[in-house]
């Protein structure tokens, strides 16, 4: 137990990182990141989930590869404006081939979900080895991402303003962006989230809302994959609203419940990895699932320790 538990020392992983100005704004950038990502995967998650689409982020997210792969061969660059643009249409384009699986074939969701991401994953790894052997787009980046070395990534000034490193900046952007839309459209989300007969009724555009949603989904995904990873962005996307729904059942209160959850992912991730020495996208991953574990032991919606003595009721998203 000893060789996989390293030493726990309390002042190397909670205050040294902190202890001068120049480490706490090193580290402080890192753990903002994971902030971001978390809580803007969260948001769009907690409409993904309700819709029974939680392994969507999962498809999306490998099957941009194949656009990425395509936009660095055609732009000869890995500029951020077209990697973007060919990332976004391949997620959609995954979403769409999904759907169309799904509806004009006998093949369920899951299934079509399993068929769409492999192959549109195996086409971007053939795509690199037979015609961008020069991009450098690292498998193992992709999983686990780069986000220790966000303060080294290019700054962003307007003037003499230092905005600060441009994946935090876009990121940031991002996170206000889903959460404006939401507030706009939360009406329009939850109807057609819980009630497709309703909101056909109400004559709302099911189908924009839903690419709407998925369109944002990708967008997300493509803006904060390069520096986390796979991995942290797929599972950000089921934690927060899973582990909230233990204890609210109401969304507002689920998407509000977000954002403690993706500060204490962030943060508790940081010093799970100093700890372990390991990935810190990984280990923000490992701090949710712990989450989620206590959530299920302890929340007072069907938690385990306090609802073993009542009927087996589950209560529902609403």
């Amino acid at each position: 137990m000893s060789d996989f538990f390293p030493i726990f020392d309390f002042i190397d992983i909670f205050w040294t990182p902190w202890s001068t100005p120049q480490d706490y704004i090193w580290n402080g950038k890192i753990v903002l990141m994971g902030f971001f990502v978390s809580a803007s995967c969260g948001m769009i998650g907690s409409f993904i989930v309700v819709r029974r689409l939680a392994l969507m982020g999962d498809a999306i997210s490998h099957g941009i590869l194949p656009g990425l792969v395509l936009a660095f061969i055609v732009s000869q660059s890995k500029a951020l404006l077209p990697m973007f643009i060919g990332a976004c249409a391949a997620g959609m384009l995954c979403n769409f081939c999904i759907e169309w699986l799904n509806k004009k074939t006998p093949i369920k969701l899951d299934s079509a979900m399993g068929l769409t991401f492999t192959s549109f994953f195996a086409l971007g790894i053939i795509l690199i080895a037979q015609f961008a052997n020069n991009a450098h787009i690292d498998a193992e980046c992709l999983l686990y991402g780069e986000i220790g070395y966000i303060p080294l990534e290019k700054h962003i000034f307007i003037g003499d303003f230092h905005l600060g490193p441009r994946p935090l900046v876009f990121m940031g952007v991002v996170l206000i962006s889903i959460t404006v839309l939401i507030i706009l459209f939360y009406k329009q989300l939850m109807v057609t989230s819980f009630d497709l007969t309703l909101s056909v009724t109400l004559g709302l555009p099911v189908k924009i809302f839903h690419y709407g949603l998925m369109l944002c989904l990708a967008f997300t995904i493509v803006s904060s994959f390069e520096s986390v990873g796979v991995i942290l962005v797929i599972a950000m996307i089921i934690f927060p609203s899973i582990t909230a729904s233990f204890f609210v059942t109401r969304m507002p209160n689920i998407l509000f419940s977000t954002i403690p959850l993706s500060a204490f992912y962030s943060i508790g991730g940081f010093c799970f990895a100093r700890w372990f020495d390991c990935s810190i996208a990984s280990a923000m991953v490992v701090v949710a699932m712990l989450c989620f574990f206590v959530a299920w032991l302890v929340g007072k919606e069907n938690g385990i320790l306090l609802n073993f003595t009542k009927p087996k009721t589950f209560s529902k998203i609403k």
